[in-house]
């Protein structure tokens, strides 16, 4: 999609997941089905890497990320939850967005610039609500590339 990340249409899907650990687990279960992974590689992962403190990013946006091997480069994951759910999130609001990131485990720099690039996009107000407001996994798809295309240009 980008040159800092893959986004594919079928990464894109709204859930009625009404958990962290079962949020984690579809979003595992997500990448595994969409960009050929193994699901409980991908869970253990993004596990370890919330026990170093929670990805509830803030604003009612979560961004699990972790780094795993196999990949060739970072590849992105995007949930839009039916009803706010608890994340442990530093403003300790319920999220409702999900914007999952993995990145082969050698990409340091790499890794950092898509979780900035993820964090920019998801921090505007208008492009939450737009999200929120979606019809569809189609349309979610088409709001998030048509940022995300726009910023890599």
């Amino acid at each position: 999609m980008n040159g800092l990340f893959t986004l594919l249409p079928e990464a894109v899907v709204a859930t009625a997941a009404d958990s962290k650990d079962l949020i984690l687990s579809e979003l595992a279960a997500l990448f595994a089905q969409v960009y050929d992974l193994e699901r409980d590689a991908v869970l253990a992962r993004m596990l370890e890497r919330e026990e170093l403190g929670s990805t509830g990013f803030g604003r009612r946006i979560a961004i699990p990320h972790a780094r795993i091997s196999g990949l060739k480069r970072p590849v992105a994951a995007f949930m839009r939850l039916e009803s706010p759910v608890e994340f442990d999130s530093a403003d300790g609001m319920p999220i409702d967005l999900v914007f999952g990131l993995l990145s082969p485990d050698g990409a340091g720099a790499a890794h950092l610039h898509a979780l900035a690039a993820i964090s920019r996009m998801m921090r505007d107000e208008r492009m939450h609500d737009d999200l929120l407001e979606a019809p569809g996994p189609e349309v979610l798809y088409s709001l998030l590339s048509n940022v995300i295309d726009r910023d890599a240009a």
